[in-house]
């Protein structure tokens, strides 16, 4: 039997969009369990990152990129379904129109508002591990740093890497279980 190396998949199939959220919802519930929507303090998501770099690798736009994504986004949206006001520091003080798009989200810092009203960080870590990634988020109080909620959810690699067989990751070759057992047969 022959596989090819480069058979891999950097995004979730929209099969299995639905289970992201789903585990994006279960950490939320975690998360926000102890605390009480105050229309007064202001939440920003952060992006979740590698806790081993704890910065994202934009050279590299693996599943763990997309996790980090994803979770910043969903729990952008899971946040503002409970009350809380989450507020998007990503924001351009006006419309961004250029030849390829009008938009008003950017990281180009001279387009961002100076001050920012932000009470509470949500964010975390992403930890990669043999059959997914382990997900540690936290609200972090802006002005002490301390960490007032927390949360754990494991978020299993099927969610990225569906129906794979042989794939790399990180520079390293990986063969899913399902293919191990069909060579050994």
């Amino acid at each position: 039997m022959t596989s090819s190396i480069n058979e891999q998949s950097t995004s979730p199939s929209t099969s299995n969009v639905g289970k992201a959220e789903a585990f994006t919802n279960e950490l939320a519930d975690e998360l926000f369990a102890a605390l009480l929507p105050d229309r007064q303090y202001r939440y920003a998501v952060a992006g979740f990152v590698p806790v081993d770099s704890l910065q994202r690798d934009h050279q590299h736009q693996g599943p763990l990129m997309h996790l980090g994504h994803q979770l910043e986004q969903g729990l952008t949206s899971e946040a503002v379904k409970r009350g809380f006001i989450a507020q998007d520091f990503k924001v351009a003080n006006g419309i961004i129109i250029d030849d390829l798009s009008d938009r008003v989200f950017t990281r180009n810092v001279e387009n961002l508002t100076s001050v920012q009203a932000i009470d509470f960080y949500i964010s975390g870590t992403i930890t990669q591990q043999s059959t997914g990634a382990m997900v540690n988020a936290r609200v972090i109080d802006a002005r002490t740093r301390d960490i007032i909620a927390a949360a754990t959810q494991f978020f299993p690699d099927d969610l990225f890497w569906p129906g794979e067989r042989v794939s790399t990751r990180n520079g390293r070759l990986y063969r899913s279980e399902s293919f191990k057992n069909e060579v050994n047969l």
